[in-house]
């Protein structure tokens, strides 16, 4: 038995840089980062032959192209686990339409538990490109980069995508005082609701040279956002998420609506710096900045709505179970 624990996350600044459309012109940046929130992926031998993969449904074939769950099918192609094994996908929140990056978290943790599974250790790198590779370029969905990067790499991250493709890492350093300095003025609530992040996307995606002078600002947001934390002016990230969310929600029609305006007039008038709703929008989780003597006004304001107590997380995708004779793990 294999096990991977892989991160969801929270972005601070950048998102829809990473799309190629803009990336391959002009080059993107994003700030994000891991949370204490993951999505669990377990691979069990099979005496026999088939596959069996349970996630909401249950899905039992013979041959690995006869799944219709292509993030599975995909992994397994690409690990060459062609039989014999049982998948069961597990996560600590909604799976679909949270905004945390779901389907890319559970994207890289096929790939390291399969890569596990066959006895190959990976580098964070490798599962992040092949995560692109399966989701953007086989799969075509209309996302961006970044939630690959940040499932497999953890902590805090700023993400620098080049023209070329290539994209560059730079993890700030694990102190004390960065990670919980960000945790302790951090909240998430969720809006009640889920969405199809693909629809809103794929108009964003669509609308990329009409909204380049929004996405501009966008970059350089998360440039602002990396000086802030390079400086430990943490309180400076409230102020840069609500920049950003002034103008993420003209990047499409259907990030924001009435209710999660209403929502964020709440938590602002109690006390947050700043917020935005994750992921593509119009739904999930609405993530706040709000200093911790704020946080028993915001909770009483957004009262109608569950809260998730979230910390970040240092570390990206692991195996945090192995347990198969004669198994033997070599570097790749």
């Amino acid at each position: 038995m294999i096990i991977s624990q892989t991160p969801l996350r929270v972005s601070f600044a950048g998102g829809g840089t990473d799309f190629h459309r803009y990336y391959r012109e002009h080059e993107g940046a994003v700030v994000s980062s891991a949370i204490d929130k993951y999505v669990y992926v377990v691979v069990v031998p099979r005496f026999d032959e088939l596959i069996i993969v349970n996630y909401t449904k249950k899905e039992t074939v013979e041959n690995v192209r006869d799944l219709n769950h292509e993030l599975v099918r995909e992994a397994l192609l690409r690990t060459g686990v062609e039989n014999g094994v049982e998948i069961t996908t597990l996560a600590d929140v909604p799976s679909e339409g949270s905004g945390l990056g779901s389907s890319s978290t559970v994207t890289v943790g096929l790939l390291h538990a399969l890569y596990a599974y066959k006895g190959r250790l990976v580098p964070a790198e490798q599962l992040a490109r092949e995560a692109c590779e399966i989701e953007i370029d086989i799969c075509g969905k209309p996302i961006g980069k970044q939630d690959q990067y940040i499932a497999a790499y953890g902590g805090v991250c700023q993400f620098t995508f080049r023209k070329d493709d290539s994209v560059e890492v730079r993890q700030f350093r694990r102190s004390t005082e960065l990670f919980q300095g960000l945790s302790r003025n951090i909240m998430l609530f969720y809006t009640g609701r889920t969405r199809k992040a693909g629809n809103i996307l794929a108009v964003q995606d669509q609308r990329t040279d009409v909204n380049l002078e929004q996405l501009h600002c966008l970059k350089a947001l998360a440039l602002r956002t990396a000086e802030a934390l390079d400086r430990m002016r943490l309180w400076e990230v409230g102020r840069v998420l609500n920049d950003g969310w002034q103008l993420k929600r003209q990047l499409a029609e259907g990030i924001s609506n009435a209710e999660i305006e209403e929502m964020y007039d709440l938590a602002l008038s109690a006390g947050a710096s700043g917020g935005k709703i994750c992921g593509a929008g119009g739904g999930g989780f609405l993530l706040l900045y709000c200093d911790p003597a704020h946080h028993k006004a915001v909770r009483k304001a957004m009262e109608a709505y569950r809260e998730l107590p979230i910390a970040l997380d240092p570390d990206g995708s692991k195996i945090i179970f192995q347990n198969r004779a004669g198994y033997r793990m070599s570097s790749v």
